[in-house]
């Protein structure tokens, strides 16, 4: 069980509902959902051949996952009344920043505020593991297992949810015409950093493990997972929690955000070694003692997948009106080449933009869509195209794109060298690391550049350009290090 925050001066707020004019002030900030936890764990160990070589585990388990204070402290500490945070939009040009302050000193209506889900239900993890492990040959011990989980009532957060809220069409959620003509849910307040306990997630995978132990201190491993994260959202302390993130998915519809997770990895590979060649007891000298011998070679490889993110448009598009919107995405097209939609290896083109296009209507929706303008070549005039609709939100799904994977190889070399007319453990080692030794590129997904259109509908030239990247260059350092 876990007590709810509380604050000796009272100074805790909240919006109780999201369209409340003025926000609850004081104790409680929201009902206990601890008070029933409960975690019963069962697992077993079994010999099935009895001869202390192998073994099978499995077990289960429920784990609690406490409201503590680290969900809730960044948003209170930045909401009114206790802290003026406000917000001004459509500023003339050159007002910036004494218009911005103007609007906002003008009226208690443009500051921040939080909302938690007052009732919100017990947030638990169910995890489950089998595994089973040999020992195939002498000092070689195989493991291979499978891991789930299943998380419930998790934390689903958004950094804006004082929104233009959408209708419920066939082909999608249509947002009113003209763009930015709806009203938000409250409009008593600036932006609403909100959390809620209604997301979900999903974990399967296969972990293998090979370990050869090749005398004393030396030995090779290596690990294997190919597993599959799910959720309807990744971030419970900010709603951008990773870079990749949608930074406030539609709270409304959980079902919408419901795809792989920020931090999905399908295929994980390391390799890990280290090998003490030591000092042969034939060498007698001095010098070959000392130069010749204590020396240690290790290393790391890495190989794995890239991580999800979702193409999107720029601005506010589909006109939700709100502090963050970047929620719009694209609808999938079909044609050559987009079985599958990124080029590998081509940083500069990485997305490919021709798999993607603005939704298009059928004509019973299409009556209430804000078209893309476009401009005809001979004229320069300003066309409505028929074929599309910005305030319909495209069919392309949460973190459909996969990011460059990565490979990496870091080497060390140990020179241990022991002073034994200090001590007998006193050693003095020389360390020379080397990280990214082959000096490979890994690349970053283009998230600086996953805006295909922008808010009118036209697309982005250099949508999909890789501007950074996930590990440096080859680096390498010398050290000394004393032990004892």
């Amino acid at each position: 069980m876990a007590t709810v925050m509380t604050d000796v001066h009272g100074r805790l707020t909240v919006l109780r509902n999201l369209t409340d004019p003025a926000p609850h002030l004081g104790d409680p900030l929201f009902s206990n959902p601890t008070l029933r936890n409960f975690e019963p764990r069962v697992g077993f160990t079994w010999d099935p051949f009895k001869n202390g070589r192998s073994s099978i585990n499995s077990g289960f388990g429920i784990f609690d996952v406490l409201p503590l204070p680290y969900l809730f402290e960044t948003t209170e500490v930045f909401s009114a009344p206790f802290f003026a945070f406000g917000n001004a939009t459509n500023l003339s040009q050159g007002s910036f920043p004494n218009g911005a302050f103007d609007i906002v000193a003008a009226s208690d209506k443009t500051f921040r505020q939080a909302y938690f889900d007052p009732h919100p239900h017990r947030n638990y993890v169910m995890q489950w593991n089998l595994t089973l492990q040999f020992e195939v040959a002498k000092d070689l011990d195989l493991r291979v297992g499978y891991v789930g989980s299943r998380g419930i009532h998790q934390p689903f957060r958004v950094e804006d949810a004082d929104i233009v809220l959408p209708t419920l069409t066939p082909e999608g959620y249509l947002w009113p015409a003209p763009i930015g003509s709806g009203t938000r849910l409250n409009n008593n307040t600036g932006r609403i950093t909100a959390l809620f306990w209604e997301g979900q997630s999903y974990y399967h995978a296969l972990q293998v493990r090979l370990k050869k132990k090749l005398g004393a201190g030396s030995q090779i491993q290596g690990s294997y997972t190919w597993g599959k994260s799910i959720d309807t959202s990744s971030g419970s302390v900010v709603g951008d929690e990773y870079p990749n993130s949608i930074f406030s998915p539609l709270w409304f519809d959980t079902s919408v955000t419901r795809g792989l997770s920020d931090f999905n990895i399908a295929h994980n590979l390391e390799i890990s070694y280290t090998w003490d060649i030591g000092t042969p007891k034939k060498w007698t000298s001095w010098f070959l003692k000392n130069s010749l011998g204590g020396w240690q070679l290790g290393g790391v490889f890495e190989a794995s997948t890239g991580v999800p993110f979702t193409a999107t448009f720029g601005g506010d598009a589909l006109g939700l009106r709100s502090t963050d919107p970047g929620i719009d995405v694209p609808s999938l097209v079909g044609g050559a080449g987009c079985g599958g939609l990124t080029n590998s290896g081509n940083p500069n083109d990485y997305i490919r933009t021709h798999c993607f296009a603005v939704p298009a209507p059928t004509p019973d929706i299409a009556a209430s869509c804000v078209k893309v303008i476009n401009t005809d070549p001979v004229t320069q005039q300003a066309i409505p195209d028929p074929n599309t609709c910005l305030n319909l939100r495209g069919n392309l799904g949460r973190n459909t794109l996969v990011g460059p994977g990565l490979v990496n190889l870091d080497f060390s070399v140990f020179k241990n060298n022991y002073v034994k007319r200090i001590s007998d453990s006193f050693n003095v080692q020389f360390r020379a690391e080397f990280f990214n030794i082959i000096n490979h590129t890994n690349f970053s997904p283009p998230l600086d550049k996953r805006n295909v259109f922008d808010s009118t509908g036209h697309p982005v030239g250099d949508a999909g350009l890789i501007t950074s990247t996930q590990t440096p260059s080859r680096q390498i350092q010398f050290a000394l290090k004393l032990i004892w």
